[in-house]
């Protein structure tokens, strides 16, 4: 049986697949952490993934290794980019979630101008149930 979003949402390394506005997928590794029934992703603020969900919603999700290794079926998903207000909010969660990794990412954000200033935050949701 095909996995579902709920099935895949809260694992620990998971690929993020969006899309051009041609259909070509762009798959990438990200960190999520599972917020009710949203996954919360933190990625660098105008990288081309955050302009792909700007332009179609449409993504995919599926597990993946620490490196990005593929483990799992994709599962469609929705994406919208959040209000830069939640940045520091799902940053903190992100790094609560992955605390082993803060002491190589945290540095990095700060260097670059802060963390509200480089970072975007993603909210990734199962898609609406088809029209009857």
């Amino acid at each position: 049986m095909a996995p579902t979003f709920s099935d895949v949402y809260g694992e620990k390394y998971l690929l993020l697949t969006t899309f051009t506005k041609d259909g070509k997928p762009k798959p990438t590794p990200v960190w999520g952490v599972p917020e009710g029934d949203k996954l919360l992703i933190i990625t660098d603020d105008g990288s081309w993934k955050t302009r792909r969900i700007n332009n179609t919603p449409r993504v995919t999700i599926q597990k993946c290794g620490i490196f990005g290794k593929v483990k799992g079926e994709p599962v469609e998903a929705v994406a919208r980019m959040l209000p830069k207000a939640e940045t520091r909010r799902v940053f903190d969660k992100i790094v609560r979630r992955y605390w082993h990794h803060a002491i190589y990412f945290i540095p990095q954000a700060i260097l670059r101008g802060g963390i509200d200033k480089v970072h975007a935050a993603i909210e990734v949701t199962a898609p609406p149930p088809p029209a009857p």
